[in-house]
Parts: C-alpha cells; structure tokens; sequence
C-alpha cells in the first residue's frame, strides 16, 4: 500500500547539480523519518541524508555541504538537492522510510524503485 516514487536523476558533469524527489502516499507503519540513500555500481546501498518527522537533519560525511534534504509533509515529498556533484556520487539514489532512534537511522522496508543519478568528469 505505501509506495515511494523517486524522480530527477540525470547525467551531470562534475561540479553542477540535480534535485531528486521522492513522492510518497499510503502510511509507512511506525516510520519518523525519511532518508536517501544511494547504491553505486558495485557497491553497497548506504545512507546519504536523513531528516525525522520534525524537520532535523543528518547527513554523511561525504555529502555534507554539498547535499540538503528537505521535506514538505502536505505534499507529501521528500527532496535532496546535491550541488558540487562529484563522480563519485555516482549511484542509483533511492528513497526510504525508517526510523530515528538514538543516534542512529534504521532503514525499514519500505523502498522506491530508485533514479539514476550519473555524474561525469
């Protein structure tokens, strides 16, 4: 029943910038927080920002500065905006509900299928 629809992806030279949105309907069970994560071309799928139901962020350390995420709880969306895009951020990005507890974010299962962000140099 909830579905995560992400958008934005492209192909992007270094140095410039894409924003992604994640549309999100239906309930997402015991989630306080949205998140980006994304999965490189072999590599492991792992979190790129986070930001709780009352609007606090998170980022990793490879992102920060460079990436904001943002939510709009009436439109039910979720936005990062990536500038200074490096190649290395070259992945698939994906949108996901979890959940905040301690200092931690705890991905749940509720995935989209996923945009495409290329990053050229």
């Amino acid at each position: 029943q909830v579905q995560l629809v992400e958008s934005g992806g492209g192909l992007v030279q270094a140095g410039g910038s894409l924003s992604l949105s994640c549309a999100a309907s239906g309930s997402i069970l015991n989630s306080n927080a949205m998140a980006w994560y994304r999965q490189g071309p072999g590599k492991q799928r792992d979190m790129v920002a986070h930001i709780t139901d009352g609007g606090s962020t998170n980022y990793a350390s490879s992102v920060k500065g460079r990436f904001t995420i943002s939510r709009d709880n009436a439109k039910n969306t979720v936005t990062l905006q990536m500038n200074s895009l490096k190649p290395e951020d070259t992945g698939v990005y994906y949108c996901n509900g979890g959940k905040v507890r301690g200092a931690g974010y705890y991905a749940m299962n509720y995935w989209g299928k996923g945009t495409l962000v290329t990053v050229s140099s």
